[in-house]
C-alpha cells in the first residue's frame, strides 16, 4: 500500500477543514489516514488505484466522492504540433521495445507540484512498473529539447552523458556501476548487448530508461514551463494507462495535453494519449442483488457519477485513468463505497452451519508443511496468464490453437492458466540475481476446457521448480511426499513428451497406474527463452487426481 503526502493547507482550501467529519469521509472513501499533523496529510492508497496516488488524482477522484464534483471529467486533448514524434528504431525491439509519450505546456510548477510529480513518477514505478522492470517513466523540460525524439539502443561505451545528481560524464556501464541509482538498477539491463536511450534531434541523449534522466535535459525546475513525458516498457496497454494517469494529473494543474506520433519503423503508428473512455453494461438486478439494497436507476446513476464515471441507460461510461475496472462486480463496489459501507445494516443469516476444513483443504496446507520443511519457498501466482509467458516462452505458439480467453481484458494477462509450470519458470527468471539454491512450489488452481461444450474446469495443481536441479533430485522429493501420505508412486518414460523438458530426462508420475503428473528437466531453449542461467528441475502433480485414487 502506498502512501500518498498532502499539504495540510492546499487540502483545506480546496477541499475543505480537516475536521472529525471529513477524516471520516477520508476513511470510507478507502484511504485510511496514516497522518495528520499541523503541516500534512498522510494517506493510504490502496494498489489498486494508481489514479489516486498523487494530490491531483485523490482530489479528482474525492471531490466527486462528496458530491462536489460528479460525473466525467473530461480533458481537451490537443493534436500533435510539427515534430512532435518519437521514431522507435527497431535496435529496442528486444530489450524495451514500446513507448508513449505526450507534451504538456503551461505548466505552472513550484517546488511543492514538483514534488508531487516525483513521487507519483516514483509510485507508479513501483506499482504499475513493478520496480521499473515492466515500465519507466521520464518528465523532462521541452525548452532544453529539440524535437523530434529517437528512442533507440546502442551499445553501453557508447552512451556518454551526465546522470542526474552527478558533475561528471559516464558511459552507460559506468553509470550502472558507479551512479547510486545506476547501481540499484543495474540489475533491469544486466546482460544486454545494447542499453535504451531517448535522444533529441541534436543527438543529446535525454535518458537511458529504465535507469536514470540526463542532468542537461531531464531536469525539471521551477522555471519548466513545457515538458516531454515518457513511458517505456514491454506493455502498450499498461504504458498508454501509466500515461493517461501522468497526464490528467497535470492537466488538473492546469497543464494543457498535447499528443505525440510514436513511429514504429516497421509495424505501426500510434498517437498518444487519447484519454479514450470505456463503456461497460450494468445491470441495476445485479447491483441489487450483491449489495442486497433496492436502489433505482436514479440511485445507481447518482452513486457511479460521485465516482467520477458517467451513466446512460445501463450503460457506464469509465474515464481512461480509472484502470481497476476490470468487471461489473468492480462498478458494483463503486456504488456500494459511494453509498456508504457505513449505511448498510448488518444481518445476521438466518442459517447455523458448523464449519469445518475439507479434505482438500487438509491435503493442500499438509503438503504446503512438508515442502516448507524441506526448505522451499512457497510463491502464490495469478490465476491470469499472458499468451507470451504460456505460449511463445514455453514453445507452445505453433502448437496450442487456443487458450482460455478472458473477453475485454484490459491487461496483457488476458487468459487463464493451464499449468502452474510456467509461473514457477517467470519466478525463477525474475529472481535469477538472489542466491542459489532456489527452490520453490506452488499449490493451486489451474483451468482446462472439457467436453464438446467447451466447458471451463477447474483443478487443483503442486508444482515444484529446483535450480540447480536435476531429475534425481526432484524424485526424491515426490518419493518422500507420497511416503509420508503412505503411498507409492510409480515413474514411467514419457509416452507424449512435454515440449518444455529434456528427452531421457523426463517421466509420468503414476498413482494406481493413473498418470498424475509428470517430472522432468527443463529444456535449454526453454531456460533461455526465461533467461535462466542454471538447470532447473520441475514436476506437476494434480492434487485432484490424487484425491480421486486415494478414495478408491
Amino acid at each position: 500500500m502506498a502512501v500518498v503526502n498532502i499539504d495540510r493547507k492546499t487540502f483545506e482550501r480546496e477541499i475543505g477543514p480537516l475536521d472529525a467529519k471529513m477524516q471520516e469521509r477520508i476513511f470510507m472513501f478507502g484511504n485510511p489516514i496514516q497522518n495528520l499533523n499541523e503541516k500534512e496529510l498522510q494517506i493510504e492508497v490502496f494498489p489498486n488505484r494508481p489514479d489516486m496516488l498523487s494530490y491531483q488524482g485523490f482530489k479528482r477522484a474525492f471531490l466527486a466522492f462528496l458530491g462536489k464534483e460528479v460525473g466525467l471529467r473530461e480533458y481537451k486533448i490537443n493534436k500533435p504540433e510539427k515534430n512532435y514524434v518519437v521514431s522507435v528504431d527497431s535496435s529496442v525491439k528486444d530489450i524495451r521495445p514500446y513507448t508513449a509519450c505526450a507534451i504538456i505546456k503551461d505548466i505552472k510548477l513550484d517546488d511543492k507540484k514538483i514534488k508531487e510529480l516525483i513521487e507519483i513518477q516514483e509510485k507508479l514505478h513501483v506499482t504499475l512498473g513493478r520496480k521499473r522492470k515492466k515500465l519507466a517513466i521520464g518528465i523532462y523540460p521541452l525548452e532544453k529539447i529539440k524535437l523530434p525524439i529517437t528512442f533507440k539502443a546502442i551499445e553501453p561505451d557508447q552512451i556518454k552523458f551526465i546522470p542526474l545528481e552527478s558533475d561528471k560524464e559516464l558511459s552507460g556501464l559506468e553509470i550502472l556501476q558507479k551512479h547510486p541509482t545506476g547501481k540499484e538498477y543495474a540489475h533491469l539491463l544486466a546482460g544486454k548487448a545494447k542499453f535504451p536511450i531517448f535522444v533529441d534531434d541534436d543527438n543529446n541523449i535525454l535518458s537511458m530508461p529504465p535507469v536514470i534522466n540526463s542532468q542537461k535535459t531531464g531536469r525539471v525546475t521551477s522555471e519548466t514551463k513545457n515538458l516531454f513525458v515518457e513511458c517505456s516498457g514491454f506493455d502498450e496497454e499498461i504504458l498508454k494507462s501509466c500515461l493517461n494517469i501522468l497526464v490528467s494529473t497535470m492537466a488538473d494543474m492546469g497543464a494543457k495535453i498535447y499528443q505525440m506520433e510514436i513511429k514504429y519503423k516497421v509495424t505501426k503508428k500510434e498517437i498518444t494519449p487519447d484519454l479514450k473512455t470505456s463503456e461497460m453494461k450494468i445491470s441495476i438486478e445485479n447491483v441489487n442483488k450483491l449489495l442486497g439494497l433496492s436502489l433505482n436507476e436514479k440511485q445507481v446513476k447518482e452513486n457511479l457519477e460521485k465516482m467520477g464515471h458517467g451513466y446512460n441507460k445501463g450503460v457506464v461510461t469509465i474515464p481512461a485513468w480509472r484502470i481497476d475496472v476490470l468487471h461489473e462486480v468492480d462498478l458494483i463496489e463503486d456504488i456500494a463505497i459511494a453509498y456508504g459501507y457505513e449505511n448498510f445494516i448488518p444481518e445476521i443469516p438466518e442459517i447455523s452451519t458448523i464449519g469445518e476444513e475439507s479434505k482438500n483443504e487438509i491435503i493442500k496446507r499438509k503438503l504446503s508443511e512438508i515442502l516448507i520443511g524441506l526448505g522451499m519457498i512457497e510463491v502464490s501466482n495469478y490465476h491470469l496468464t499472458t499468451k507470451k509467458d504460456q505460449g511463445e516462452k514455453m514453445d507452445l505458439s505453433e502448437k496450442k490453437s487456443s487458450f482460455i480467453e478472458i473477453i475485454g481484458s484490459k491487461t496483457e494477462y488476458n487468459i487463464l492458466r493451464e499449468n502452474l509450470s510456467h509461473y514457477l519458470l517467470k519466478n525463477l527468471s525474475e529472481n535469477v540475481d538472489s542466491e542459489y539454491p532456489q527452490k520453490i512450489f506452488e499449490i493451486g488452481k489451474v483451468f482446462t476446457l472439457e467436453g464438446t461444450e467447451q466447458k471451463v474446469n477447474e483443478k487443483e495443481s503442486l508444482s515444484i521448480a529446483v535450480s540447480p536441479g536435476n531429475f534425481t533430485e526432484v524424485k526424491q522429493v515426490l518419493e518422500y511426499l507420497f511416503k509420508m501420505a503412505s503411498q507409492k508412486i510409480e515413474f514411467k518414460e514419457a509416452t507424449k513428451l512435454p515440449e518444455h523438458f529434456v528427452e531421457g530426462r523426463t517421466a509420468e508420475v503414476l498413482l494406481n497406474k493413473k498418470v498424475v503428473g509428470y517430472i522432468g528437466e527443463i529444456h535449454p531453449k526453454i531456460l533461455s527463452n526465461w533467461r535462466i542461467r542454471m538447470p532447473v528441475a520441475l514436476l506437476e502433480i494434480s492434487i485432484d487426481e490424487i484425491m480421486k485414487e486415494l478414495e478408491k
